[in-house]
This record gives structure tokens, sequence and C-alpha cells, in this order.
């Protein structure tokens, strides 16, 4: 025990700064989060978090290191031998022990800027479909074609992100309200101890995917952990939609607010044509979700049905552009109006997956699934945008694009055109695939490079 004043001080500071330390350490670790990464990541990952920050790193380049690292694990996946791949499983698990650890340290060390928030919530997408290349590349040396089950799983990934986006931002008005409600009951929902753990590890969310895709990875085949991977995703989409509904239905009287609105119309991604309509069918009784699911069903129908290359397909999606405009001709303020986006999502990035399997074309699926990512980071692009108050992309990026509507239009045409020329389809959608790429990228590096605002990533969220 201390005896004179200068050593209590003293010991009285040492005691202060180890509390500080463990309240720091402990913050840098979100309060609610899935059970792989509560019990297995941020046990020791805030420690990473800590030694980053003592050694001057930035969150920036432990995010970019988990990029790396994941980039790296696709192409040990895409060898196609049993020691790629379990060199794969093993880097996907240190990606994401990264990928924790850049938002610790933010957190610990409060370094919080637009860019890091914008590689954060770009990043996690772009490396786990970037897996999903690596394990088709690896299949195809093995003799195994899954480009078609990869696709799939992106579609069915990004359909279902869309679903979450769409039904939160159509509720943004009840945010606030929700939170307290959330605070509220945060202490009874923990009490009911493995319950919840079982409801948040059944959605299968980032955590528990990346694991159980490194683990297949490691032990299995590509084609089953594209199949284990589909199913789970499909569950997880299928509890959490029909929750929504339910919660949606029960509130059927309360209305959207304009800001709401505006937000599903900027997700929808109407191109020109659906624009036109819109203005054309204003004062027609149209309801919107039931415009998109039955545009969207035309579409998929008619891409399933039809052979490849039939000139009927491009009058399918010609209506398929009628019924897209006429969904979005009025403000989408109703119940279940969130679920426009969703069915455009899928009417898009599906059609663009049968018609590439349809063909018959080699490397068509390949260039589809880069067509699809392409498309999907624009989408991605777009949500992050607006949950960081900036709005939408301008209008200008998503008329040169065509929207959902044209680009599905512009697919069905090419595949009439080159239908009796099939090596030519690869390439054209190929072609297709880099312009947007090229014109999203360099538009959405510009505004986040010089834009004030801040990216909102949903990290550690059940997506």
């Amino acid at each position: 025990m201390p005896t004179d004043a200068a050593a209590r001080h003293e010991a009285r500071a040492a005691v202060a700064a180890v509390d500080d330390e463990a309240v720091r350490l402990r913050s840098a670790v979100k309060a609610h989060d899935g059970f792989f990464t509560t019990f297995f990541i941020s046990p020791y990952s805030r420690y990473i978090a800590r030694w980053c920050a003592r050694r001057g790193l930035t969150p920036n380049q432990v995010t970019t290191a988990s990029l790396l690292t994941a980039l790296v694990a696709a192409g040990c996946a895409a060898t196609g031998t049993r020691g790629g791949y379990v060199a794969a499983g093993v880097l996907l698990i240190v990606s994401f022990v990264l990928d924790c650890t850049d938002g610790q340290l933010a957190r610990y060390a409060l370094q919080y800027s637009t860019m890091g928030a914008w590689l954060d919530a770009t990043f996690d997408r772009a490396k786990e479909y970037a897996f999903y290349a690596g394990l088709a590349l690896g299949a195809a040396r093995d003799g195994d074609d899954v480009w078609a089950l990869a696709l799939g799983a992106m579609v069915l990934m990004t359909c279902r992100h869309v679903v979450d986006f769409s039904f939160n931002e159509a509720n943004a008005a009840t945010a606030g309200a929700a939170a307290k409600t959330g605070l509220a009951l945060s202490s009874r929902l923990d009490a009911v101890g493995w319950t919840v753990w079982a409801r948040r590890m059944i959605i299968l969310p980032i955590g528990e995917r990346w694991a159980m895709i490194a683990v297949l990875t490691a032990l299995t085949s590509p084609r089953v952990v594209f199949w284990a991977l589909i199913a789970g995703c499909a569950f997880g989409a299928c509890y959490t939609t029909a929750g929504r509904l339910l919660r949606s239905l029960s509130r059927r009287g309360a209305g959207r607010t304009d800001r709401a609105a505006r937000a599903l119309a900027d997700l929808a991604d109407s191109g020109p044509l659906a624009e036109l309509v819109a203005k054309a069918g204003r004062r027609l009784p149209a309801s919107a979700p039931l415009a998109a699911l039955l545009g969207a069903a035309l579409m998929i129908a008619g891409a399933l049905l039809l052979p490849f290359g039939d000139p009927r397909l491009i009058a399918v999606a010609a209506g398929y552009a009628v019924l897209a405009g006429l969904a979005v001709a009025r403000p989408l303020k109703g119940a279940l109006d969130w679920l426009v986006p969703p069915f455009f999502r899928a009417a898009e990035y599906t059609t663009v997956l049968v018609i590439a399997a349809r063909s018959d074309v080699p490397q068509a699926l390949p260039a589809a699934f880069g067509l699809v990512a392409a498309v999907a980071y624009h989408h991605y692009d777009t949500v992050y945008r607006i949950r960081g108050g900036t709005g939408a992309p301008p209008s200008w990026l998503v008329r040169v694009i065509g929207g959902h509507e044209g680009r599905t239009l512009l697919v069905a045409v090419l595949a009439a055109l080159l239908a009796d020329r099939g090596d030519d389809f690869t390439p054209a959608v190929t072609a297709l695939a880099g312009a947007v790429a090229l014109v999203v990228l360099v538009e959405s590096i510009r505004f986040w490079v010089s834009s004030g605002a801040p990216a909102v990533h949903d990290e550690g969220e059940t997506a």
C-alpha cells in the first residue's frame, strides 16, 4: 500500500489507465453480433485491433489486408487441388478475422473516415463473390462446371440483401421508435438464452456463412459448398422475409414517408423505358408490388420456357419493362411496396443466369457472372449512398447503364441477334459487363473520394 501522496496518485493513475484500457477493449466489440463472431472471433480479434493501434496501423490498411487475403484465398481455391482448397478455407477465416478487426480498430482508436466506411461496405461483397468465382474456377480445373451454381448463389445472396435494404428503408421513419423499443426489449431478449443465438444462426449471417464456406471448402467440393450455401441462404431469406411480410401487413394502415418512397424508387433502379411508362400510367390504379411480381414472373418464365435466341423473348422483355414502369408510376408508399426492388433484382439477375445457362455457349456463364457482379456493385453502392444521407447515384448514371429493365431487354436482344453465332454471345456479354463496371466504378470512386458524407455499413448485420 503506498504511504505518500505521490505514490498514491501514481497508483490511482495506473488503475485508471487499466480501467480505461479495459473499457476501450470492450467498446471496440459490438454489443450484439452473430454467434460465431461473438464466441470464436471477438475474444481475440480485439487484441489484434489493439496491437494494430499501438503500431500505427489504420483501419483502412486492415480492411485492405482483409481484401488481399480473401483474394489470395480465391486464388488458392482456383487451383482445384485439395491443398488449395484447405489453404483457401484457412485464409478465408483469416480474412474474416481481419474484417472484424478493422471495425474494432476504428472503434478502439476512434479512427473513422468516409473512405474507410466505403471500403468496408464494398469489400465484404467483393471478397465473398470473388471467392465464389475462385471455387468455380477450381471446380472447372477438376472437370466440374459449377458456374451456374456460383451465379445462383450470388443472385440469391444479392436478392436477400436487397430485401433487407428495402424493408429497412421503407420503415426508416420508425427507426427511432424501433431503436427505443429495441433498448427496452434488449435485456429480455438476451435473457431468453440459447433461443436468441438460435434465431441469429438459422438465418446464416456473415460469420456463420463464411465459417460454413471455409469448412466445406477445405473438406468437400465446390459443388457441395454451393448447394449448402444456396439451401442455407434460401431458408434464411424465407424466414426473414416471412416475418417482414407479417409485420408489414399488421401495419397496413401506416403510410410511408416521402423519404421512404424516394428511397424505394431509387432502389428500384428504373431506367428510361420504365420512366416513360410511369409517366404515361400515373393515373392507372396499378398495385406496385403486384405489377412488379407479374413482370418478374413473366420475364423469368419467358427465359425458362423459350429457346435461347427466340425473338419472342424480346417481346417478353418489353412487357416486363411496361409492368416495371407501372409498378413505379406512383409513389411507393404502400405497406408492401418495399417488395418492388427485390422483385426487379430477381427478374434481372435470374434472367441473365437462365439465358446464359441455356445458351450452351462456352464461357457464357462466367461472363454472366461478371455482368451480375458489376450490376450488383451498382445496387450496393446505391444502398450505401442512401444510408449515408447523400441520396442515390445521379440519374444520368442510371440512364447510361439502362436501368434494370433496359439491361434485361438488351440481354434478350443480344441473345436473339447472336443465336446463330453462339460464339459471339460470350464476348458481347463480357463487353456489356466491362462497360457497366467501368462506368459505375469510376463514378462511385469519384463520389466517395470527394464526398464528405458518411457511408453507413452493416458490419455484423444478419446479411
